[in-house]
């Protein structure tokens, strides 16, 4: 379940069948299952909130429906 703080979240079904979030955005091609999308634009710097929780900063600009991974996410300061 993504909380209201959440700005992340994990992919649970296989994005073959199912090519956009809950909110109707498209879901960036090639996200692997079990992997985490952006539910909603996060700034570059900004924090990426998981279950309430700041689990990291991105490193980049990243845009709904974008896989959140290593490439664009930094631990947290």
């Amino acid at each position: 379940m993504v909380g209201a703080q959440d700005n992340v979240a994990t992919l649970t079904d296989d994005r073959r069948a199912a090519t956009s979030l809950a909110g109707g955005g498209p879901v960036a091609p090639g996200v692997p299952y079990g992997h985490k999308v952006a539910i909603r634009a996060i700034p570059a710097g900004g924090d990426v909130v998981k279950y309430g929780v700041v689990i990291g900063r991105a490193t980049a600009d990243i845009a709904p429906g974008d896989h959140v991974h290593v490439h664009n996410v930094a631990e947290p300061a």
